[in-house]
């Protein structure tokens, strides 16, 4: 009988608590943001991979040249193979085992560079797009924001994306 009021006790308790910490929620204001959908459509974003196309672009006409050249190369291997001696085929392969060296070292310190660039100005636009967020956020009394892709249903007052988008859009 004890273990029968101790067990009703117990459910009641913590029945009470998930009604009050469900009772807490509803009074709780929650928004949800597209963040791909700020990152795509904010100016900054084109802006940036502009930068970085125009900051690169030496360095990746180095590396089509040397894959022209490859292909340059091979195909004359091919085309004037029959007519070559030994000697002759023998350092085209190593000019081309060369080129082809120089291509992926080159190739490769290109795009690590490229990558670690694009990664840093993406962190850049991420601050601010976080920082429109709290903006936001704290203008209009949210409790929580959470991204749209984290949520199966929210209401659409409940979207601050294309606020997000207005407010990073304003900033340099």
């Amino acid at each position: 009988m004890k273990k029968l009021f101790k067990s009703i006790a117990i459910a009641t308790v913590a029945s009470g608590a998930i009604l009050s910490s469900a009772a807490m929620a509803a009074d709780q204001k929650i928004g949800v943001v597209n963040f791909q959908e700020v990152m795509g459509t904010i100016p900054q974003t084109a802006a940036i991979m502009q930068q970085l196309e125009s900051e690169f672009k030496d360095e990746r006409a180095v590396v089509a040249q040397l894959e022209k050249d490859i292909k340059y190369y091979q195909e004359k291997k091919v085309r004037d193979g029959a007519l070559m001696s030994a000697k002759e085929k023998e350092d085209l392969d190593k000019q081309i085992g060369d080129l082809y060296g120089q291509y992926q070292e080159k190739g490769k310190a290109l795009q690590q560079k490229a990558g670690a660039r694009q990664n840093e100005e993406q962190n850049k636009l991420i601050a601010l797009v976080r920082q429109a967020i709290d903006n936001i956020a704290s203008k209009d009394k949210f409790d929580l924001i959470l991204q749209q892709q984290a949520v199966a249903f929210s209401k659409p007052d409940a979207d601050i994306t294309k606020k997000v988008v207005e407010q990073v859009s304003k900033l340099k």
